[in-house]
């Protein structure tokens, strides 16, 4: 047991090597208001005036204060040849030739014998950190004090609660500070020792109130009465030490402070224990033996062994777990780079595979939040382009006056008899340029997507490439110039495939028969209806007899002189019903171009994706490692490509320097016998 505290000693001093807070170790955590008594009580621990003292906020940066106990000086002078020997878990320094004495970890290799220049070294090294003029920090300072004269504690001193900012402390310095004492007090494993003054109504103490936020139930926190001998005369505090006012789970002890008089005639701290002693014994003799500095430091002790016993087995697991973790996390840093040109082709040749893997779907890093790779590639060729190319309308575009218009066009002077082919193959080919731009859509949203992929293997498949800055830069570069040359190339197929069906519009496609057959019937009705139109109509002309007028005659003669008639002048109605043989037309017409349109647009919808795999995503799978070697294997480029970031190399050394103090902390761990922890 008398082992425990010592261990939680060299365990925090292996952490403090690393600058890190990973493991929340017990320790004691003094709270108090300003001017309670706290530096008096932890003086009173260990037998001796060090703390600063003065008027207002006095402790305005957390003191870590671990108390060794260590044999008497005449027997470590005892010692052979000056070997350290063990005594309760630590080493009793042989070269050092003073009974008593401390040390600060910002002060390395230097010993303080007096206890004046430790409360000088406080002073100044708070002032270096926090100012001179009543500023508080929040970086602790770390002491040890060493002597045959206490038991082994570890305390943490925090600055008062403070209400009133004075100096140049800033307007929030009450919030600051509660902030301070409420991130020690939250750990669980700390101990919580609340002061406050006799002389002062115990249901208003700041110390107890923080302490209640965190520890509810009052498992982890003690209370010490301070300033016993200062209560108004005919009271007495005999109620509040029995914890009839408030209960404490771990108990409440009274102690008696000195006073500022006897601080200024330099009164031992000897005999204030013994002025004390005196004191309970006149004024509380039936608490007497469970009331004073000397008590309160056995308890101390006594609390905190017990509290490092129940939280040992859980401290053991969490240096277990984040030694797992650290090794894990040096592991992906890797090692020094010395063989260049072996790194450089692993690197390469992984992060090929992976951007291969990415496409194929056998990636291992696989996304749950989005479609990435080859699944988005597969969307877009049948979701996104085949929807496309669905919605777009056969006829879009295309009115019956455009129809006509074609068909006119394509007779030339001659009335047409039949509906004429040229006309079709002019109005199909409009529509059929239609699917080109939509086709070279796809190609251009497939790009997008290779390019994606280059960021998502960087980012998640080759966790090496995060190492070194440039040569991630290089293969992004290379990939992308890859892909850069494929798109034009692929562009242009696509363009191609749209061209070839432009160049010849097979009527004798297999799946256009029917629709050929549709024109050839609607054709021989029209032929039938003309010719019976054309007898009816000659026979009409010759029975009719046409009016002469003159007006008429008179329009339609010569121009008078000075007089010019444009016959293409009169204007094109924008819209007329149609005759019965124009709707016939046009209704074969329209049939034709969608049942042409269907044809090509099958086509094209099942030929571009295979295009887009075979000129772009498959060749840059098969080129992409070659190019990368090619491009980056270069003697001249190897060391500047593999050149760690800074960060990197940062990172590796930190968690490197982390885990062999978990490794250490592990082995201090399970020195301790199995007995101590039950």
């Amino acid at each position: 047991m008398e082992t425990l505290i010592p261990t939680i000693n060299r365990l925090q001093e292996v952490f403090l090597t690393v600058g890190a807070e990973v493991i929340q170790l017990p320790q004691i955590v003094v709270v108090g208001s300003q001017s309670s008594g706290k530096s008096s009580v932890l003086e009173s621990l260990v037998g001796r005036d060090f703390l600063p003292r003065g008027s207002g906020i006095v402790t305005r940066r957390p003191l870590v204060l671990q108390l060794i106990n260590v044999a008497p000086l005449q027997e470590r002078l005892q010692t052979e040849n000056g070997n350290r020997v063990k005594q309760n878990g630590q080493n009793s320094y042989p070269g050092v030739s003073a009974e008593e004495w401390g040390t600060f970890l910002h002060c390395k290799n230097q010993i303080f014998t007096d206890f004046m220049e430790i409360r000088r070294e406080i002073e100044a090294e708070t002032e270096r950190s926090s100012g001179d003029n009543k500023g508080i920090g929040s970086e602790p300072i770390y002491l040890k004090i060493f002597s045959p004269n206490v038991l082994n504690l570890t305390l943490v001193d925090l600055p008062g609660i403070t209400k009133v900012p004075v100096g140049d402390q800033p307007e929030n310095i009450e919030e600051q500070v509660q902030e301070m004492i409420s991130s020690f007090i939250s750990n669980p494993n700390s101990l919580i020792l609340a002061v406050s003054p006799a002389n002062s109504d115990l249901a208003t103490s700041d110390a107890l109130k923080l302490a209640r936020e965190v520890d509810p139930d009052g498992r982890r926190t003690l209370l010490v009465v301070s300033k016993l001998d200062l209560m108004d005369a005919g009271t007495d505090a005999l109620e509040v030490l029995l914890g009839r006012v408030i209960p404490v789970r771990l108990g409440i002890v009274g102690v008696v402070n000195r006073s500022q008089h006897d601080i200024n005639i330099q009164k031992s701290l000897e005999d204030s224990m013994k002025d004390e002693q005196t004191f309970l014994q006149r004024h509380y003799p039936s608490l007497a033996s469970r009331a004073g500095s000397r008590y309160l430091a056995k308890t101390l002790s006594r609390l905190l062994m017990h509290h490092i016993r129940e939280c040992l087995p859980e401290l053991k697991t969490r240096v277990t777990v984040l030694s797992a973790q650290y090794q894990a996390r040096l592991n992906s840093y890797g090692q020094p780079v010395e063989d260049y040109s072996a790194t450089l082709l692993q690197i390469v040749t992984k992060f090929a595979s992976d951007y291969c893997n990415t496409i194929e779907g056998t990636g291992r890093h696989i996304q749950t939040s989005e479609l990435c790779g080859g699944a988005r590639i597969c969307y877009i060729f049948h979701e996104t382009f085949g929807r496309t190319l669905q919605s777009i309308d056969p006829l879009g575009g295309l009115s019956d006056l455009d129809i006509l218009t074609a068909i006119r066009n394509a007779t030339g002077p001659r009335p047409a008899l039949f509906v004429p082919e040229v006309s079709f193959e002019l109005l199909v080919k409009r529509q059929i340029k239609r699917l080109e731009e939509p086709s070279l859509r796809c190609v251009e949203l497939v790009h997008e997507e290779l390019q994606r992929i280059i960021q998502h293997c960087s980012s998640f498949s080759t966790q090496e490439l995060l190492r070194f800055p440039k040569l991630h830069d290089s293969i992004v570069e290379v990939v992308t110039g890859l892909l850069r040359k494929r798109l034009p190339i692929t562009n242009e197929m696509v363009h191609n495939l749209v061209a070839i069906e432009l160049a010849y519009i097979n009527t004798k496609h297999p799946d256009f028969a029917d629709a050929a057959q549709v024109s050839a019937s609607v054709n021989s009705q029209l032929i039938s209806c003309f010719q019976a139109e054309a007898l009816d109509g000659g026979k009409r002309w010759k029975n009719e007899k046409v009016p002469e007028d003159k007006t008429s005659a008179t329009s339609f003669g010569s121009p008078s002189k000075g007089q010019a008639i444009n016959l293409l002048d009169t204007a094109v109605p924008p819209s007329r019903k149609l005759s019965t043989r124009e709707q016939r037309d046009c209704e074969v017409i329209q049939r034709l171009i969608k049942c042409y349109f269907l044809i090509v647009r099958k086509s094209i919808q099942d030929s571009v994706p295979k295009t887009v795999m075979h000129f772009l995503v498959n060749n840059v799978k098969e080129h992409l490692q070659s190019e990368l070697v090619g491009q980056l294997y270069k003697q001249q480029l190897l060391q500047g490509l593999l050149i760690e970031s800074q960060d990197t190399a940062q990172q590796r050394t930190e968690v490197a320097q982390m885990l062999e103090a978990l490794k250490k902390a592990n082995n201090i761990i399970s020195e301790i016998r199995e007995t101590h922890l039950w």
